[in-house]
Protein backbone atom coordinates (compact mmCIF):
# COMPACT_ATOMS: atom_id res chain seq x y z
CA UNK A 1 0.00 0.00 0.00
CA UNK A 2 1.98 3.23 -1.14
CA UNK A 3 1.84 6.35 1.18
CA UNK A 4 -0.32 7.95 -1.07
CA UNK A 5 -3.44 5.49 0.02
CA UNK A 6 -2.71 5.65 3.24
CA UNK A 7 -2.65 9.42 3.41
CA UNK A 8 -6.40 9.05 1.92
CA UNK A 9 -7.55 6.87 4.29
CA UNK A 10 -6.34 8.51 6.72
CA UNK A 11 -8.16 11.99 5.98
CA UNK A 12 -11.28 10.11 5.11
CA UNK A 13 -11.21 8.64 8.74
CA UNK A 14 -10.16 11.97 10.03
CA UNK A 15 -12.95 13.46 8.43
CA UNK A 16 -15.56 11.12 9.34
CA UNK A 17 -14.86 11.30 12.87
CA UNK A 18 -14.81 15.00 12.94
CA UNK A 19 -18.24 14.55 10.79
CA UNK A 20 -19.57 12.10 14.11
CA UNK A 21 -18.85 14.74 16.66
CA UNK A 22 -20.30 17.74 15.12
CA UNK A 23 -23.48 15.51 14.72
CA UNK A 24 -23.57 14.72 18.28
CA UNK A 25 -22.79 17.96 20.05
CA UNK A 26 -25.46 19.71 17.59
CA UNK A 27 -28.59 17.19 18.78
CA UNK A 28 -27.18 16.95 22.97
CA UNK A 29 -30.00 19.81 23.42
CA UNK A 30 -33.02 18.22 22.06
CA UNK A 31 -31.43 14.75 22.33
CA UNK A 32 -29.85 13.94 25.54
CA UNK A 33 -30.36 10.37 25.27
CA UNK A 34 -29.69 9.76 22.12
CA UNK A 35 -25.90 11.28 22.43
CA UNK A 36 -24.93 9.71 25.62
CA UNK A 37 -25.35 6.30 22.70
CA UNK A 38 -23.36 8.03 20.42
CA UNK A 39 -20.78 9.34 22.39
CA UNK A 40 -19.81 5.72 23.84
CA UNK A 41 -20.26 4.41 20.65
CA UNK A 42 -16.91 6.63 19.53
CA UNK A 43 -13.98 6.13 21.32
CA UNK A 44 -12.50 9.34 20.80
CA UNK A 45 -15.40 11.42 21.85
CA UNK A 46 -16.44 9.31 24.89
CA UNK A 47 -17.30 10.39 27.93
CA UNK A 48 -18.25 9.25 31.69
CA UNK A 49 -21.74 9.43 32.27
CA UNK A 50 -23.60 10.46 35.50
CA UNK A 51 -25.58 8.12 37.21
CA UNK A 52 -29.38 9.32 37.25
CA UNK A 53 -30.75 10.49 40.81
CA UNK A 54 -32.81 7.72 43.28
CA UNK A 55 -35.98 8.76 44.39
CA UNK A 56 -36.12 9.03 48.12
CA UNK A 57 -39.09 7.45 49.85
CA UNK A 58 -42.49 9.85 49.38
CA UNK A 59 -43.69 11.92 52.98
CA UNK A 60 -46.51 10.51 54.75
CA UNK A 61 -50.20 11.89 54.77
CA UNK A 62 -51.58 12.68 58.08
CA UNK A 63 -54.30 9.58 57.67
CA UNK A 64 -51.43 7.50 56.36
CA UNK A 65 -49.70 8.39 60.28
CA UNK A 66 -50.62 5.46 62.77
CA UNK A 67 -50.66 7.62 66.02
CA UNK A 68 -49.04 6.35 69.51
CA UNK A 69 -51.95 7.82 71.68
CA UNK A 70 -55.93 8.21 71.49
CA UNK A 71 -57.66 10.87 73.15
CA UNK A 72 -61.02 10.06 72.37
CA UNK A 73 -60.81 6.92 74.31
CA UNK A 74 -61.74 8.89 77.35
CA UNK A 75 -65.53 8.79 76.02
CA UNK A 76 -65.57 4.86 76.54
CA UNK A 77 -66.11 6.65 80.45
CA UNK A 78 -68.48 9.53 79.30
CA UNK A 79 -68.50 12.88 77.61
CA UNK A 80 -67.56 15.80 79.41
CA UNK A 81 -69.85 17.61 77.94
CA UNK A 82 -70.44 21.13 78.03
CA UNK A 83 -74.03 19.82 77.96
CA UNK A 84 -76.66 22.22 77.26
CA UNK A 85 -80.28 20.74 78.87
CA UNK A 86 -82.94 21.83 76.72
CA UNK A 87 -86.38 21.91 77.65
CA UNK A 88 -89.15 21.61 75.04
CA UNK A 89 -92.55 23.06 76.77
CA UNK A 90 -95.89 24.32 75.74
CA UNK A 91 -95.08 27.58 76.37
CA UNK A 92 -91.64 27.89 75.87
CA UNK A 93 -88.26 26.35 75.06
CA UNK A 94 -85.02 27.14 77.39
CA UNK A 95 -81.66 25.84 77.14
CA UNK A 96 -79.67 25.87 81.05
CA UNK A 97 -76.41 26.39 81.41
CA UNK A 98 -75.41 24.07 83.91
CA UNK A 99 -72.35 25.41 85.37
CA UNK A 100 -74.29 28.79 86.09
CA UNK A 101 -77.15 27.35 87.14
CA UNK A 102 -79.26 29.80 85.11
CA UNK A 103 -80.86 29.16 81.31
CA UNK A 104 -78.92 30.34 78.70
CA UNK A 105 -81.77 31.69 76.90
CA UNK A 106 -85.50 31.02 76.89
CA UNK A 107 -87.89 31.42 73.89
CA UNK A 108 -91.72 31.89 73.25
CA UNK A 109 -93.89 33.20 71.00
CA UNK A 110 -97.02 35.78 71.86
CA UNK A 111 -100.17 36.24 69.55
CA UNK A 112 -102.99 38.72 69.95
CA UNK A 113 -105.29 35.74 71.16
CA UNK A 114 -102.71 33.64 73.32
CA UNK A 115 -102.76 36.78 75.48
CA UNK A 116 -106.63 37.00 75.27
CA UNK A 117 -107.59 33.51 77.04
CA UNK A 118 -107.48 33.84 80.36
CA UNK A 119 -107.13 30.62 81.43
CA UNK A 120 -104.19 30.34 83.58
CA UNK A 121 -104.25 32.33 87.25
CA UNK A 122 -100.71 32.94 88.80
CA UNK A 123 -102.33 31.66 92.23
CA UNK A 124 -102.47 28.23 91.46
CA UNK A 125 -98.75 27.91 90.19
CA UNK A 126 -95.83 27.22 91.90
CA UNK A 127 -92.14 27.78 91.69
CA UNK A 128 -90.31 24.22 91.34
CA UNK A 129 -87.14 22.56 90.56
CA UNK A 130 -86.53 21.31 86.92
CA UNK A 131 -86.43 17.29 87.52
CA UNK A 132 -85.20 17.26 83.62
CA UNK A 133 -81.64 18.77 85.01
CA UNK A 134 -79.69 16.22 86.91
CA UNK A 135 -79.52 16.94 90.56
CA UNK A 136 -75.80 18.31 91.05
CA UNK A 137 -76.45 20.66 88.59
CA UNK A 138 -79.87 22.05 89.39
CA UNK A 139 -81.17 25.70 90.69
CA UNK A 140 -82.67 25.21 94.15
CA UNK A 141 -85.53 26.65 95.57
CA UNK A 142 -83.28 27.00 98.91
CA UNK A 143 -80.37 28.60 96.87
CA UNK A 144 -83.05 31.93 96.61
CA UNK A 145 -83.78 31.73 100.45
CA UNK A 146 -83.17 34.85 102.25
CA UNK A 147 -80.25 35.41 99.26
CA UNK A 148 -81.67 39.26 98.41
CA UNK A 149 -82.54 38.32 94.62
CA UNK A 150 -86.01 37.69 93.13
CA UNK A 151 -86.70 34.21 91.24
CA UNK A 152 -86.90 36.46 87.72
CA UNK A 153 -88.79 35.05 84.85
CA UNK A 154 -87.50 34.93 81.89
CA UNK A 155 -90.52 34.33 79.99
CA UNK A 156 -92.83 35.63 82.38
CA UNK A 157 -96.14 34.19 83.63
CA UNK A 158 -98.39 36.60 82.01
CA UNK A 159 -97.16 35.57 78.75
CA UNK A 160 -98.95 32.07 79.14
CA UNK A 161 -102.32 32.93 80.79
CA UNK A 162 -103.91 30.60 77.66
CA UNK A 163 -103.81 27.48 79.88
CA UNK A 164 -102.80 27.01 83.78
CA UNK A 165 -100.05 23.91 82.36
CA UNK A 166 -98.88 26.98 80.18
CA UNK A 167 -98.64 29.07 83.31
CA UNK A 168 -96.98 26.63 85.42
CA UNK A 169 -94.37 25.59 82.53
CA UNK A 170 -93.15 29.06 83.43
CA UNK A 171 -92.57 28.66 86.69
CA UNK A 172 -89.34 26.62 86.33
CA UNK A 173 -86.58 27.10 88.18
CA UNK A 174 -84.67 26.45 84.37
CA UNK A 175 -86.76 29.93 83.76
CA UNK A 176 -85.22 32.01 86.34
CA UNK A 177 -82.20 34.03 87.40
CA UNK A 178 -81.50 35.94 90.60
CA UNK A 179 -82.76 39.60 89.48
CA UNK A 180 -82.56 42.25 91.90
CA UNK A 181 -86.29 43.04 92.85
CA UNK A 182 -87.24 46.67 94.07
CA UNK A 183 -86.68 48.83 90.98
CA UNK A 184 -86.29 46.14 88.51
CA UNK A 185 -87.64 43.10 88.53
CA UNK A 186 -91.07 44.50 89.99
CA UNK A 187 -90.47 47.72 87.97
CA UNK A 188 -88.52 48.87 85.20
CA UNK A 189 -88.19 44.98 84.14
CA UNK A 190 -92.30 44.41 84.10
CA UNK A 191 -92.54 47.23 82.34
CA UNK A 192 -90.23 46.38 79.51
CA UNK A 193 -92.31 42.77 79.41
CA UNK A 194 -96.15 45.14 79.32
CA UNK A 195 -94.15 46.69 76.32
CA UNK A 196 -93.79 43.27 74.54
CA UNK A 197 -96.80 42.29 74.92
CA UNK A 198 -98.21 45.43 73.67
CA UNK A 199 -96.47 44.42 70.57
CA UNK A 200 -98.93 42.24 69.85
CA UNK A 201 -101.66 45.19 68.70
CA UNK A 202 -99.42 46.13 65.91
CA UNK A 203 -98.01 42.70 65.10
CA UNK A 204 -99.60 39.48 64.95
CA UNK A 205 -96.83 37.21 66.09
CA UNK A 206 -94.04 38.25 68.39
CA UNK A 207 -91.24 35.79 69.13
CA UNK A 208 -88.65 36.75 72.10
CA UNK A 209 -85.68 35.54 73.48
CA UNK A 210 -84.73 36.20 76.70
CA UNK A 211 -81.39 35.63 78.79
CA UNK A 212 -78.78 36.57 81.32
CA UNK A 213 -75.56 38.04 80.39
CA UNK A 214 -72.04 38.30 82.41
CA UNK A 215 -70.45 41.32 81.37
CA UNK A 216 -66.84 43.13 82.09
CA UNK A 217 -66.57 46.08 84.07
CA UNK A 218 -63.35 48.48 83.99
CA UNK A 219 -61.78 48.48 87.65
CA UNK A 220 -61.79 52.19 89.00
CA UNK A 221 -58.01 52.03 90.19
CA UNK A 222 -55.88 49.94 87.52
CA UNK A 223 -58.06 50.12 84.32
CA UNK A 224 -58.64 46.79 83.59
CA UNK A 225 -61.82 44.99 82.69
CA UNK A 226 -62.72 42.62 84.93
CA UNK A 227 -66.17 39.71 85.19
CA UNK A 228 -67.77 39.65 88.57
CA UNK A 229 -70.72 38.55 89.57
CA UNK A 230 -71.83 37.20 92.55
CA UNK A 231 -73.26 33.74 93.82
CA UNK A 232 -76.25 32.79 95.95
CA UNK A 233 -76.69 29.58 97.93
CA UNK A 234 -74.99 28.02 100.55
CA UNK A 235 -73.01 26.74 99.37
CA UNK A 236 -72.83 28.86 96.79
CA UNK A 237 -74.62 27.45 93.88
CA UNK A 238 -76.25 30.19 91.33
CA UNK A 239 -74.92 32.83 89.33
CA UNK A 240 -76.12 36.49 89.23
CA UNK A 241 -76.14 38.41 85.92
CA UNK A 242 -74.64 41.06 85.65
CA UNK A 243 -77.58 42.46 82.98
CA UNK A 244 -80.40 40.50 80.85
CA UNK A 245 -81.05 40.86 77.16
CA UNK A 246 -84.39 40.44 74.90
CA UNK A 247 -83.89 39.90 70.73
CA UNK A 248 -87.71 40.61 69.90
CA UNK A 249 -88.53 39.51 66.50
CA UNK A 250 -91.93 41.40 65.58
CA UNK A 251 -93.78 39.39 62.44
CA UNK A 252 -95.94 40.25 60.08
CA UNK A 253 -97.87 37.35 60.34
CA UNK A 254 -96.09 35.15 57.09
CA UNK A 255 -92.93 33.77 56.12
CA UNK A 256 -91.87 35.73 53.87
CA UNK A 257 -92.49 39.06 55.26
CA UNK A 258 -90.70 41.81 56.58
CA UNK A 259 -89.46 41.22 60.46
CA UNK A 260 -88.99 43.76 63.00
CA UNK A 261 -85.80 42.70 64.70
CA UNK A 262 -85.17 44.86 67.89
CA UNK A 263 -82.23 44.08 70.89
CA UNK A 264 -82.21 45.33 74.27
CA UNK A 265 -79.77 45.13 77.11
CA UNK A 266 -80.63 46.08 80.25
CA UNK A 267 -78.34 46.26 83.98
CA UNK A 268 -79.53 44.02 86.61
CA UNK A 269 -79.95 47.01 88.67
CA UNK A 270 -82.48 49.40 89.55
CA UNK A 271 -83.39 51.72 87.08
CA UNK A 272 -85.56 55.31 87.08
CA UNK A 273 -88.93 54.37 85.54
CA UNK A 274 -88.51 57.61 83.65
CA UNK A 275 -85.38 56.54 81.16
CA UNK A 276 -86.20 55.78 78.20
CA UNK A 277 -86.08 51.83 76.71
CA UNK A 278 -84.20 53.23 73.73
CA UNK A 279 -81.52 53.53 75.59
CA UNK A 280 -80.80 50.44 76.27
CA UNK A 281 -81.16 49.24 72.54
CA UNK A 282 -78.17 47.78 70.84
CA UNK A 283 -77.50 45.89 67.61
CA UNK A 284 -78.55 41.90 67.56
CA UNK A 285 -74.71 41.20 67.08
CA UNK A 286 -74.02 43.16 70.42
CA UNK A 287 -76.19 40.25 72.20
CA UNK A 288 -74.41 37.53 70.07
CA UNK A 289 -70.69 38.38 71.06
CA UNK A 290 -71.43 38.74 74.87
CA UNK A 291 -73.93 35.79 74.95
CA UNK A 292 -71.85 33.48 72.34
CA UNK A 293 -75.19 32.44 71.03
CA UNK A 294 -76.73 33.34 67.69
CA UNK A 295 -80.09 34.87 67.12
CA UNK A 296 -80.74 35.09 63.03
CA UNK A 297 -78.92 33.76 61.42
CA UNK A 298 -81.35 32.21 58.88
CA UNK A 299 -83.35 35.86 58.47
CA UNK A 300 -81.97 37.43 55.63
CA UNK A 301 -80.59 40.83 55.70
CA UNK A 302 -83.46 41.92 53.27
CA UNK A 303 -86.17 40.91 55.19
CA UNK A 304 -84.98 42.87 58.18
CA UNK A 305 -86.27 46.23 59.54
CA UNK A 306 -85.04 47.61 63.17
CA UNK A 307 -87.86 47.55 65.99
CA UNK A 308 -87.96 50.84 66.76
CA UNK A 309 -87.88 52.53 63.76
CA UNK A 310 -90.76 50.67 62.54
CA UNK A 311 -92.75 51.28 65.85
CA UNK A 312 -92.34 53.31 68.60
CA UNK A 313 -90.37 51.71 71.63
CA UNK A 314 -91.50 53.27 74.54
CA UNK A 315 -93.01 51.82 78.22
CA UNK A 316 -96.13 52.74 79.76
CA UNK A 317 -95.49 53.08 83.52
CA UNK A 318 -98.08 51.81 86.28
CA UNK A 319 -96.73 53.43 89.71
CA UNK A 320 -98.20 50.90 91.77
CA UNK A 321 -95.32 50.88 94.13
CA UNK A 322 -96.07 54.13 95.86
CA UNK A 323 -99.97 53.78 95.71
CA UNK A 324 -99.56 50.08 97.32
CA UNK A 325 -97.03 51.20 100.03
CA UNK A 326 -99.81 53.54 101.55
CA UNK A 327 -101.93 50.40 102.30
CA UNK A 328 -98.94 48.02 103.25
CA UNK A 329 -97.54 49.89 106.25
CA UNK A 330 -100.84 51.24 108.14
CA UNK A 331 -100.18 53.14 111.17
CA UNK A 332 -99.74 51.38 114.58
CA UNK A 333 -103.31 50.09 115.59
CA UNK A 334 -105.09 50.77 112.16
CA UNK A 335 -106.44 47.83 110.70
CA UNK A 336 -105.47 47.67 107.34
CA UNK A 337 -107.84 47.57 104.34
CA UNK A 338 -108.35 46.50 100.54
CA UNK A 339 -109.24 50.26 99.15
CA UNK A 340 -111.76 49.71 96.03
CA UNK A 341 -109.70 49.84 92.75
CA UNK A 342 -106.17 49.95 94.20
CA UNK A 343 -104.41 46.82 93.07
CA UNK A 344 -102.81 44.59 96.03
CA UNK A 345 -99.48 43.80 93.41
CA UNK A 346 -96.21 45.96 92.71
CA UNK A 347 -95.97 45.03 89.22
CA UNK A 348 -97.67 44.81 85.86
CA UNK A 349 -96.35 41.95 85.53
CA UNK A 350 -99.07 40.76 88.22
CA UNK A 351 -101.76 43.53 88.00
CA UNK A 352 -103.46 41.26 85.01
CA UNK A 353 -103.48 38.23 86.91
Amino acid sequence: MSKTTIAIIAAVSAATGAGLTAAMYSTRSEKKIQAAQSSTSVSATSTTSVPAPIPGPLPLSAKDIIPPVDPAGLFQYGFPGPIADLATRPALVSSFDRRLRNPSWVAEHITPASLASPDGDRKHSVFLEDPSVPEKFRGKLKDYFRSGYDRGHQVPAADAKWSQAAMNDTFFLTNMCPQVGEGFNRDYWAHFEDFCRRLTQKYPSVRIVTGPLYLPKRDQVDGKWRVSYEVIGNPPNIAVPTHFYKVIFAEDGTTTGPVAVGAFVLPNAAIPNQKPITDFEVPVEAVERASGLEFATKLPVQRRKRLCADTVCALVIREYADRQKAFLKPEEGEKKEKVPGVPTRTSPRNANL
